[in-house]
């Protein structure tokens, strides 16, 4: 008698209720893609309200100056910046890598005129938006690079900190005054400080420093004033993040090697022309944007540690609190609140920092806020600044603020994104109220119809009747703002011309205003 033998599968393993109730982490890179997008979006949310904010200062003819010369000729910007040297260590500064880096960022802008018919006013903060961008970017990654154990730095889930950085660094976006990196200059200072971390991140990563280290180092010297910060920081960075988060002496290892190579490529270069410098403006007359005066500092060195409190460049930007019953902030508000609700679910997946890297992390912001706020605080200008206007070290002071405030934040985190997005939304209402008010009078809407008589050149007989007429006008305002009262200001009415010339040349070969002397 033969038993026929049936194969029984095997008994279905009873699933774990807990599991089933845990959505899957997603996969890490797309953690990571995540955050990149919120560095991008929130910061074009934020600022999206200036997108029209007329030039002011020296973005007036530096654009089209800028624009015509170097648009053709590009190689000439490298040439100029280091032939000027000498010119400009007479007047107190040494920056020739960061004017040429400034003037490519007005070939950009011009190129956008030329290309696209864009409106030089617009193209610039369509520019510096970009720079903002890189800017909260650089801000996470020299976070994640200080409190990373893995030799790949994207190779675990981004903490909660870093996670939510983008919103605190946009929310620190706003319009503090004209001398703001969000409205002077933004392009070139907003990537300055993202150079300024960058460096200091890949201090706390590098593998196998080189002479590239050494370069980069006379590089940073030839730079500006606040990339010089780069170095100091990069060494308070690394180690803080050797002693601290990873446990271990903080003068061993290749990082310690890049720093001994970065200053060794820095100081050479650094100390001769700070040595120059003194020599030829210790008697005062040099640029005041350079210029040191020590015995002010400890003064102005607590204000400047503040300033990029949001609550207090609110103030500044809009005269008080910010307009929030208006078009505009309601749809920064409905933005802000859909990339906050795609953040929410992966929240709580996402680790949180233990003691050593918070320990970490908060000193390395600390001290990258002691130094820009020192840099501030040394200028004499600024010194007589009030609390919560904006300056050169904005972007930076607003990514160490924002470090620490995330470090120091570590429960109620739907409760903390809450209050960033609120945050984010003030300040798009006082970039608003900035814009508004900038807009105010003939000054404004002047170089606005500049800029669209350039961008939308007319050849004809009519088309150069406006442009003249628009010159009259800058003649009368710029009499108008003479500090003797009496007569055009000849230095801006000849700059006016030279660069507005330089720029409708190139573009359609005439002159700005054929009428205007040679």
């Amino acid at each position: 008698m033969t038993a026929e033998i049936v194969n029984v599968p095997p008994p279905r393993a009873e699933a774990d209720p807990s599991a089933l109730s845990i959505t899957p982490a997603p996969p890490v890179r797309r953690q990571w893609r995540a955050v990149l997008l919120r560095s991008v979006l929130v910061p074009l949310i934020v600022l999206a309200p200036l997108v029209t904010l007329t030039p002011s200062a020296d973005h007036r003819f530096n654009v089209y100056a800028n624009g015509g010369l170097y648009g053709a000729k590009p190689w000439l910007l490298v040439r100029n910046a280091f032939s000027t040297v000498p010119t400009f260590l007479d007047l107190g500064n040494f920056r020739p890598l960061g004017r040429i880096t400034e003037w490519s960022l007005d070939v950009a802008v011009f190129a956008l005129t030329a290309l696209f018919g864009l409106p030089a006013n617009i193209g610039l903060r369509l520019v510096s938006f970009v720079s903002a961008i890189l800017l909260t970017i650089a801000t996470v990654v020299f976070a994640a690079a200080v409190v990373s154990r893995r030799d790949r730095l994207f190779a675990t889930p981004p903490p909660v900190p870093v996670a939510l950085l983008p919103f605190a660094v946009g929310a620190g976006l706003v319009a503090a005054g004209w001398t703001s990196t969000t409205v002077l200059f933004g392009a070139l200072y907003l990537a300055t400080s993202a150079l300024v971390l960058a460096v200091a991140a890949w201090a706390c990563r590098s593998r196998r420093p080189g002479v590239l280290v050494v370069l980069a180092g006379a590089g940073i010297a030839a730079f500006n004033e606040l990339a010089v910060l780069a170095v100091p920081l990069a060494t308070a960075a690394v180690l803080v993040r050797n002693r601290v988060v990873l446990g271990r002496s903080p003068f061993r290892g290749p990082n310690a090697r890049f720093l001994v190579l970065l200053w060794a490529g820095f100081l050479p270069v650094f100390l001769p022309v700070r040595a120059i410098i003194y020599l030829r403006c210790a008697d005062g007359g040099c640029y005041a944007g350079s210029d040191l005066a020590p015995a002010g500092a400890p003064a102005a060195l607590p204000g400047r540690m503040v300033s990029w409190l949001p609550p207090l460049m609110w103030e500044q930007a809009a005269h008080g609190f910010p307009r929030v019953a208006a078009a505009v902030p309601v749809l920064a508000l409905i933005a802000l609140a859909l990339v906050a609700w795609r953040t929410v679910p992966g929240l709580r997946r996402l680790p949180a920092l233990d003691r050593g890297q918070t320990y970490g992390l908060a000193l390395a912001a600390v001290a990258l806020l002691i130094l820009a706020s020192s840099i501030a605080a040394l200028n004499a200008d600024v010194q007589r600044f009030d609390i919560g206007l904006g300056w050169r070290d904005s972007g930076l002071t607003t990514a160490a603020g924002s470090i620490l405030l995330l470090v120091l934040w570590r429960r109620y985190l739907v409760v903390a994104l809450v209050g960033l997005v609120l945050a984010g939304t003030l300040s798009a209402a006082a970039n608003k109220d900035f814009r508004d008010r900038a807009a105010r009078g003939p000054w404004p809407y002047l170089h606005d119809r500049i800029a669209q008589e350039v961008a939308d050149f007319d050849v004809t007989p009519a088309g150069d009747a406006r442009r003249c007429a628009l010159r009259a006008t800058f003649v009368q305002t710029s009499a108008h703002n003479n500090h003797q009262g009496v007569g055009p200001n000849e230095q801006e009415l000849r700059r006016f011309d030279v660069s507005l010339n330089r720029a409708t040349i190139l573009l359609a070969g005439v002159r700005f205003c054929s009428t205007a002397p040679r």
